[in-house]
């Protein structure tokens, strides 16, 4: 009688933890055992629609340097309007043999990535914190949505008023503009988790921090990686704004003294390096997004 009353428990207690171990698998994705239904020659051949893509993400580059290069040797283009590419290649040169474009280009990178560091963690844990808990989305989002409206471009002449030309303001104006970004993209994101996924997983048992790790935050990622690419972009623009009020050195400040000297080489120069900034952190957001969410690439291929 005993071993046949504690029979079923045994048996709910094991359908119990099974259960809630193919809740984890589903939050968490496929089993890599699943790896081996896909045949090692199709994933080595390279598809052939992934190489259409990279030939028009690069078409429209190459005909824009085109119509500049033929432009600027045919004479259409005013050099003293917009240099050639022979005229930018040549600044480069300059600047690089001189050491004054690796200079000016360092101190960027450390002012936009230490505002960026600043700014983006308090984003994220802000935007978690309010999305996870009513309180904290009464304390923080009213204000802070309200703070989001203010241009940064107009807390510049506040900033330098209060703490001078000094790095402290341009870290301030850039953290403040990777701030909202993340913000609102991570609170959107733990918000809007579907309440079936919730209470599917309330029903194995999950809670409190299990429920924020395996459920909650994987469902937000892809909100937050939107927020991230975002994020990085404005932190970008916010670099050129701070750098162009009274910076002594960087790329802003390199520009500027550039047009009081109409050198429209080394404006288009440093145009393009902002460009190629800009490219290399969307390229780095698109590389964690293949690590983070590798379902989403598979399917692609798919």
């Amino acid at each position: 009688m005993t071993a046949q009353t504690a029979l079923p428990a045994t048996n709910q207690t094991t359908n119990q933890t099974t259960d809630q171990a193919g809740l984890r698998g589903a939050v968490a994705g496929p089993a890599s055992g699943t790896e081996g239904l896909v045949p090692p020659a199709v994933r080595r051949v390279p598809n052939q629609a992934t190489w259409v893509a990279t030939v028009l993400r690069a078409s429209v580059p190459l005909v824009l340097f085109a119509a500049w290069w033929y432009g600027s040797a045919s004479g259409a283009i005013d050099p003293l309007v917009f240099p050639s590419p022979q005229s930018v290649w040549t600044a480069f040169r300059t600047l690089s043999e001189n050491g004054v474009l690796w200079d000016n280009a360092s101190v960027s990178l450390t002012r936009v990535a230490v505002g960026f560091a600043i700014g983006g963690t308090l984003g994220l844990s802000l935007g978690i914190l309010a999305g996870l808990f009513r309180l904290g989305d009464q304390l923080l989002d009213p204000t802070l949505q309200m703070l989001r409206t203010i241009p940064f471009l107009a807390i510049a002449p506040l900033l330098i008023l209060w703490f001078g030309i000094d790095e402290l303001p341009k870290i301030i104006i850039i953290a403040a503009a990777a701030l909202f970004p993340l913000y609102l993209n991570a609170h959107s994101g733990v918000r809007n988790v579907d309440k079936k996924i919730l209470e599917a997983a309330g029903t194995f048992g999950l809670r409190g921090l299990g429920l924020i790790r395996h459920v909650i935050l994987p469902e937000a990622i892809p909100s937050i990686l939107v927020g991230l690419r975002v994020s990085l972009s404005v932190s970008l623009l916010a670099l050129i704004v701070a750098e162009q009020s009274n910076a002594p050195r960087g790329l802003g400040f390199l520009m500027t003294s550039a047009q009081q000297y109409f050198q429209t080489d080394v404006l288009v120069l440093c145009i393009m390096i902002y460009a190629i900034w800009g490219l290399g952190v969307d390229l780095l957001v698109r590389l964690l997004e293949r690590a983070l969410l590798p379902y989403k690439y598979s399917r692609k291929r798919s």
